[in-house]
């Protein structure tokens, strides 16, 4: 008798055992039907990666199997970069800028690697590259004639009365560097050495040695000078050769210890450029 009312049931827990059952149905639905598409989803986007990583792979091998093209050139304009960049030790390109500031030239593989000391290996993979001047090739063949050829002497101009017209005619010079060239005489008030064409941002070693064949500074200009004992940072600012740091750097030098009597007193500043003092004083009134 005990046993058999387990089993009997009121209305209101019958209608709750229903919707228990009906509940669990839908969950069951649910799970059969909704969860595999999120997987789906899931899966289809896993799938993508993996053929994304594919391609990835093939990059990273065509990175790794990459040999960089090397275009002819110079070897006499090899810069730090350059020389790195074809495998050079820092000894072997600090000998051949040592030799260029003699004013002497390579004009051969054999001298490049005299001047260097390159090994023999890197000398074979590098100099296949090299390019050197016409009269240079000229002079190797055994067609040249040094006393049959003409050579037009090159009239030297004033820098500081080169128009834009006189500057483009120098190979490697466009319209673009020679305004930037005209603008940097327009705010020094003119070039008093042909060192300053260096500090030109976008002329190359090459321009700049075709630059110094054909123009010279005739004579000094007349410049407006700086009172560098009495301006300003903001006015020290407007001269190309002093930005904020030195700016600033002078006038607390000159605040702690008077004035500037002579240019050497300018090598006392912490991060005064020394090289270039010889050109910097003559814009300087001391």
């Amino acid at each position: 008798m005990k046993l058999k009312s387990y089993f009997q049931y009121s209305k209101s827990q019958r209608s709750g055992i229903f919707l228990l059952v009906l509940l669990c149905v839908i969950c069951q639905f649910a799970f059969f039907y909704l969860e595999p598409s999120s997987y789906k989803e899931k899966d289809s986007e896993k799938q993508k990666w993996i053929s994304l990583q594919t391609t990835v792979d093939s990059l990273k091998v065509e990175k790794q199997n990459y040999i960089p093209k090397v275009y002819p050139f110079n070897p006499n304009f090899i810069t730090d970069y350059k020389g790195s960049k074809l495998g050079m030790s820092f000894a072997e390109i600090d000998r051949l800028l040592n030799f260029r500031k003699t004013n002497q030239y390579v004009n051969s593989a054999s001298e490049f690697q005299k001047v260097t000391q390159v090994s023999d290996s890197l000398l074979n993979a590098i100099s296949p590259y090299f390019k050197f001047p016409e009269w240079v090739n000229d002079r190797k063949s055994n067609n040249f004639k040094p006393f049959v050829k003409k050579t037009e002497k090159i009239v030297m101009l004033d820098i500081n009365q080169a128009t834009k017209e006189d500057l483009i005619k120098i190979f490697g010079i466009g319209p673009a560097l020679s305004d930037r060239i005209l603008k940097q005489k327009e705010i020094l008030g003119g070039f008093v050495s042909m060192k300053q064409m260096g500090d030109i941002w976008g002329l190359s070693p090459e321009v700049i040695f075709s630059l110094n064949e054909h123009f010279k500074v005739a004579t000094l200009p007349k410049i407006k000078k700086i009172d560098i004992n009495n301006s300003s940072i903001k006015e020290l600012m407007l001269f190309p050769y002093f930005k904020y740091t030195l700016a600033k750097a002078i006038v607390t030098y000159r605040s702690m210890n008077g004035n500037f009597k002579n240019s050497e007193d300018l090598t006392k500043i912490n991060g005064f450029p020394i090289e270039k003092l010889e050109i910097i004083s003559l814009y300087l009134e001391l």
